[in-house]
């Protein structure tokens, strides 16, 4: 009867609102392995009296043993009012407005908390659309109204700079443990408010080896049709992040799975659900991405775009051919058409159709091996990925004339006619003016440096072009042509 009295005066633990204290003892997190710069921002908060919390993937990778990439800090500041405290910061966002602290190539991401939708003052505050998707975010609250917002449970974690003890809400730290992953609050609106939290919860579970709670997971093969309304450049950043961090065979497989990937690439969808073989091909190509991460090599977007887009491109050509277009015409005519359709999908920046085209075309060239060819052959910038690409097509089972082997055997004979990325000469940020050419930003041509007779002028001469009766007058004149007419006299 009195613990039953007792009870009404408690929260439910279930209620997300309700935070549960780690003490410094109880977890594993020490400074030690947090950034230098993500500890001065946070003491540079609290010396302004701002509440300033180490929050989300960083909080939950250092309990996890690991090393995380990034650190985000969430504080009570206004973005404003964190800019104003940062001279090394800019505003960014207009969605979700956000502060990144700059330091070097370490960016630190400072974002104020956020509050109910029920509090906004206007639609320059919070707006949806009529899906329910969040058009803009910029309500502020409290820690325990942010901690309801943010998407999965093992994310609504902070790192209290006064006492150092880890705050847990809406049940994190059980879920951390158990290694499930679970949204706060009701999964189909959240996932409607923004639907990348569907690709989210498939990047943290092949990245962590979480599972996905079942009530989490139900709504998303229903709702995954609202990627489509997500703009294609946001969608091509969640593309690098699910396939480029060395977990990218398991995360194809649960997008497919889940029926993600046929919204994020269409077209490569129907053909591997055509012809098996071009699944074999993908997987082949990721479990060798995940490899080549391990080893800490290097993976360009235009190499697993060239993947990705393989199937279509042959499948668009053959079509071509049937039509009467000659074999070459068809490819570079199916390169361009597939690369188009895909942009209304997962925009490519153009820095990496360009070698997307290189590495397809090099695919016949590398078959062929025509004597005359192989010099430009292997020293094209793109010779490698290329080369690659024909492994990759010979491991699945394509007779390509043992083209594979030829041109490992031929690198090996001959290392140094492989291309040579040549080196950028050296920057030195104290003395721009080092840096310049000494003959000023202008060009100018040998004949005319000569015309005067002072082909070896020194660096104060003028970059234009002067005229040929103007050639003997000072430098003091300045760069600008001046007229032979006399000036008019004043009036004075």
């Amino acid at each position: 009867m009195l613990k039953r009295f007792i009870s009404k005066f408690k929260k439910s633990p279930a209620d997300p609102r309700q935070a549960e204290i780690i003490a410094r003892q109880d977890h594993d997190i020490s400074r030690d392995n947090i950034s230098e710069n993500a500890l001065k921002v946070l003491y540079r908060l609290k010396k302004a009296n701002y509440e300033g919390y180490l929050v989300g993937g960083g909080v939950r990778d250092l309990l996890l043993g690991e090393s995380p990439k990034d650190f985000d800090i969430v504080t009570d500041a206004t973005p404003e009012e964190v800019h104003a405290l940062f001279r090394n910061s800019r505003l960014i966002g207009r969605r979700f407005r956000l502060v990144h602290v700059v330091y070097g190539r370490d960016v630190i991401e400072v974002a104020t908390m956020r509050g109910h939708h029920d509090n906004a003052k206007g639609k320059h505050q919070s707006k949806k659309s009529d899906s329910g998707m969040l058009l803009r975010d910029n309500v502020y609250g409290t820690i325990d109204e942010d901690a309801v917002r943010r998407d999965f449970t093992i994310n609504a974690l902070y790192y209290d700079i006064n006492d150092f003890a880890v705050h847990s809400y809406a049940g994190g730290m059980q879920d951390l443990k158990k290694r499930r992953l679970r949204l706060i609050g009701d999964p189909a609106t959240r996932y409607r408010e923004d639907p990348v939290r569907m690709l989210r919860a498939i990047r943290f579970a092949a990245k962590l080896d979480f599972s996905i709670d079942a009530a989490s997971a139900s709504p998303i093969k229903e709702l995954a049709p609202l990627l489509l309304d997500i703009p294609a450049a946001r969608l091509f950043e969640e593309v690098l992040k699910l396939f480029m961090a060395g977990y990218a065979h398991k995360t194809f497989a649960l997008l497919e799975q889940y029926q993600l990937f046929e919204q994020l690439f269409p077209h490569t969808q129907q053909c591997l659900n055509e012809h098996q073989h071009y699944r074999s091909l993908v997987n082949f190509a990721l479990i060798n991405s995940d490899q080549r991460v391990a080893q800490g090599k290097s993976l360009t977007p235009a190499f697993l775009y060239s993947v990705f887009l393989w199937p279509c491109l042959l499948e668009t050509a053959r079509t071509l051919r049937e039509q009467g277009v000659p074999d070459v015409p068809a490819m570079h005519q199916a390169a361009t058409e597939v690369i188009s359709n895909q942009q209304a999908h997962t925009s490519i920046p153009k820095r990496f159709t360009i070698p997307m085209k290189e590495i397809w075309d090099l695919q016949r060239r590398l078959e062929r091996r025509q004597p005359r060819q192989i010099d430009s052959i292997i020293g094209h910038s793109r010779f490698r990925a290329a080369y690659d690409f024909v492994l990759l097509r010979e491991q699945n089972g394509e007779k390509l004339d043992n083209a594979g082997d030829w041109w490992t055997h031929y690198q090996q004979q001959n290392p140094d006619a492989l291309y040579q990325k040549p080196e950028r000469p050296k920057y030195n940020p104290r003395n721009r003016s080092r840096n310049r050419r000494d003959d000023g930003p202008h060009r100018i041509s040998k004949g005319r440096s000569d015309r005067s007779g002072q082909g070896n002028r020194d660096h104060d001469d003028n970059p234009h072009r002067v005229s040929k009766g103007e050639s003997n007058r000072s430098h003091d004149d300045g760069p600008h042509r001046i007229s032979k007419r006399p000036r008019k006299p004043s009036r004075d």
